[in-house]
């Protein structure tokens, strides 16, 4: 989990357990979901595929086919997120079979990919969190960058994430940020334990390239000339939300510690020279390459017209969809920054629950 222990609970519970700022894994957190479940007797039908959501013709219900048979209802809350289907770019089918291509999703550790030399395309979390493992784990890493912002994992002694939700940094609408960005931006890199910023993994040995823009000949990728850009963008991101930070203390009146140099940002980054833009696959060894380019949400069994746009992808408001008696809950930017992480649930749950009461 990117969020610190402390704040992974579910509404109603707080933390309690040794290591605050530490880290949930994928097998704890779901620990943690089944004992929710299990403490207040939710009725959950586990092992139980939808494979279909449609309307009746006779009274407007709405009918869920499943592994087990078919459920009727007036209300449908679609909660399977909007982040689970990865999206690779068109030109990763012109790739030689002979290389193994797998998706962030599709990632486990070093050890399962075979020997040689591995290109990472895209440097958001996941991009970037891979990168870093593997060059712990001693491979050489290619990293295609992109146009990123950088979190510093802790700041003036607290974890980063803390100071988003005090700040009402993570409130802001999902309107005001397509409207400062032009569209919604790649969440910042943020590391699990310390901070990763593309001059730290430049300085483990991970070699940084521009953002990958096709593929020439067969065997030869080409990479545009931006790494400089891009590794500034991800700076003046880290400013900016330190900046926002600062204020937020001041006016707050917090006592909070001064800021420290983050090993992460200060160390000095090494960029090949000249810069890199193009790579032939078989002289650089590269045998793997890990798709990090982005997620959508899978939702080909809805089968309802009006309820997906032209991308199929669901239309709403704050979740609420345009069709009565469906909601969505769990969306990535759905309503606010907060919407897609666990941050979001005390606020956005209830919502739906007293608009579907309000009306019944």
């Amino acid at each position: 989990m990117n969020t610190a222990n402390v704040q992974t609970v579910m509404p109603g519970d707080c933390y309690d357990g040794p290591n605050p700022s530490g880290a949930l894994t994928r097998d704890q957190f779901v620990s943690l979901l089944e004992d929710f479940a299990r403490r207040n007797g939710l009725p959950i039908e586990p092992d139980t595929a939808v494979t279909e959501l449609a309307r009746t013709h006779e009274n407007g219900e709405y009918r869920l086919t499943t592994s087990r048979g078919t459920l009727l209802a007036r209300n449908v809350i679609v909660a399977s997120g909007s982040l689970n289907c990865p999206v690779r770019p068109v030109w990763a089918a012109a790739l030689p079979p002979v290389l193994r291509q797998i998706d962030a999703s599709g990632y486990r550790s070093a050890a399962d990919l075979p020997d040689g030399a591995v290109l990472v395309v895209g440097s958001g979390q996941s991009g970037a969190q891979i990168a870093e493992e593997l060059a712990d784990a001693g491979r050489t890493v290619f990293l295609d960058t992109s146009r990123v912002g950088r979190l510093p994992r802790r700041y003036r002694g607290c974890d980063i994430m803390i100071w988003l939700l005090e700040s009402g940094f993570l409130d802001v609408r999902r309107e005001e940020v397509i409207r400062l960005a032009g569209r919604i931006p790649p969440r910042g890199v943020l590391g699990s334990v310390r901070t990763i910023s593309l001059q730290a993994l430049s300085a483990r040995g991970v070699v940084l390239l521009g953002h990958f823009t096709g593929v020439e000949n067969g065997g030869h990728l080409s990479f545009a000339d931006d790494l400089e850009a891009n590794v500034r963008f991800a700076d003046e991101a880290s400013d900016n939300i330190k900046r926002h930070i600062d204020e937020y203390i001041s006016r707050a009146g917090i006592d909070a510690p001064v800021s420290e140099p983050d090993p992460a940002e200060t160390v000095a980054m090494r960029q090949p020279n000249p810069t890199i833009g193009s790579l032939d696959l078989s002289r650089s060894d590269i045998t793997t390459v890990v798709w990090c380019t982005g997620f959508k949400g899978d939702f080909s069994w809805v089968r309802l017209p009006g309820a997906l746009d032209s991308v199929e992808q669901p239309v709403h408001a704050d979740g609420v969809a345009s069709l009565p008696g469906l909601y969505l809950a769990g969306l990535d930017f759905a309503s606010t920054r907060k919407s897609g992480i666990i941050l979001a649930i005390a606020e956005e749950a209830p919502r739906l629950v007293e608009h579907i009461v309000g009306h019944s």
